[in-house]
């Protein structure tokens, strides 16, 4: 698959792409990324790439046409068919909020035109002729598109065979339907006594259905405490079996005997 940035600062991908086990599908060219800086099809000596905003109001808006000539250089090297382009993405706090299901999606997918916005943002007509999709990260705001750009790459780039040491890692992961959607549970390693702290009993036992029961265990409790709402999805979905009910019963009889 193939991702293309554009990006003022292509300068801040370096370290993604070149760090962690996530490097490898880079190096191996399971994902590979290219970087465009739109400044470099602006006019002038200034290659200005930003201008005030009609109506006033503070701040800069990113200018439609040095960003539309550096999608059209995009898509001239990409050489797509017209009616099988690369979707166009836009991070953006109006998106649908990324997360494990659409992260999934663009692991098996050809790629996408990742949009870095920056300043105000983006003049409103280059999205509406050319962003297919948008995505946000939360509701909060950030100075840039750079970060969710890169939270996209590493989520997706994880995913792909013979990135991460273990094939069965991610399928451990919080949030993924081999955990039924719950978070993950959690982990311990050597020493065995740590400042005083010890490791849970249940784990030093060696009993594998002990040690799968207890971990079940921890991921309905902290789904309960932490992500309800993740609690809630799963046992819509039917997800839930009759000892996870049980031992959710036990934790709410627990909690309203409690002073």
């Amino acid at each position: 698959m193939r991702f293309d940035v554009i990006t003022l600062f292509p300068e801040l991908f370096a370290p993604l792409l070149t760090s962690g086990v996530t490097r490898r599908a880079y190096e191996s060219g399971a994902v590979e990324v290219k970087l465009w800086n739109p400044r470099e099809f602006a006019e002038g000596n200034y290659r200005r790439v930003d201008d005030r905003s009609f109506g006033g109001g503070p701040g800069m808006v990113m200018m439609a046409e040095p960003l539309a000539r550096c999608l059209e250089a995009i898509r001239a090297d990409r050489a797509e068919p017209e009616g099988s382009r690369a979707p166009v993405v836009l991070f953006s706090p109006i998106g649908r909020a990324l997360d494990h299901s659409s992260v999934t999606a663009w692991s098996v997918s050809s790629g996408a035109v990742l949009v870095c916005g920056r300043y105000e943002g983006l003049d409103q007509r280059f999205i509406d002729r050319y962003v297919d999709q948008q995505i946000s990260l939360g509701d909060f705001v950030l100075s840039g598109g750079e970060i969710p750009a890169m939270a996209l790459l590493d989520a997706v780039a994880r995913l792909q065979p013979g990135v991460l040491n273990d094939e069965g890692s991610h399928q451990f992961d919080s949030f993924n339907p081999a955990l039924d959607g719950l978070l993950d549970c959690p982990h311990y390693t050597r020493p065995e006594i740590w400042r005083g702290q010890g490791v849970p009993d249940t784990l030093l036992s060696g009993n594998h259905a002990h040690i799968d029961g207890w971990r079940r265990e921890q991921r309905l409790l902290l789904t309960r405490q932490h992500r309800p709402e993740l609690l809630d999805a799963a046992r819509q979905a039917g997800s839930l079996t009759a000892a996870d009910e049980a031992f959710l019963h036990r934790l709410t009889v627990k909690s309203s005997q409690q002073p």
